[in-house]
């Protein structure tokens, strides 16, 4: 019972503080926002295989670490092709918004 409230606990802050850091602006770079929000949601996502799903290197012979190890892995490769999908869709969605309206005669 004990793993289970510290899990909660800290997926509690884990949520709190990034929801502080964009609500009150503390940090005036959107990107390095960004950056700290994706930091905090790869150390959550830890905390619950951890704390919640009990994965550690000794039990089962050690196939829980590899199964850590392959979970970080596609958290890594998730996370930067969706910063990469979504950077680009917003450099290339909307090329005209950058340029004067046309006039009309």
């Amino acid at each position: 019972m004990r793993d289970y409230v510290t899990g909660f606990v800290l997926s509690v802050v884990l949520t709190a503080i990034p929801f502080w850091l964009v609500m009150g602006k503390v940090i005036e770079s959107p990107g390095m926002t960004a950056l700290v929000i994706l930091g905090f949601g790869a150390v959550q996502i830890v905390v619950h295989m951890v704390y919640f799903l009990h994965l550690n290197g000794r039990s089962e012979g050690g196939w829980n670490l590899m199964a850590l190890i392959f979970t970080l892995v596609f958290v890594v490769i998730t996370l930067s092709g969706s910063l990469w999908v979504m950077y680009h869709l917003n450099h290339n969605m909307m090329p005209g918004m950058s340029q004067p309206p046309p006039r009309f005669r």
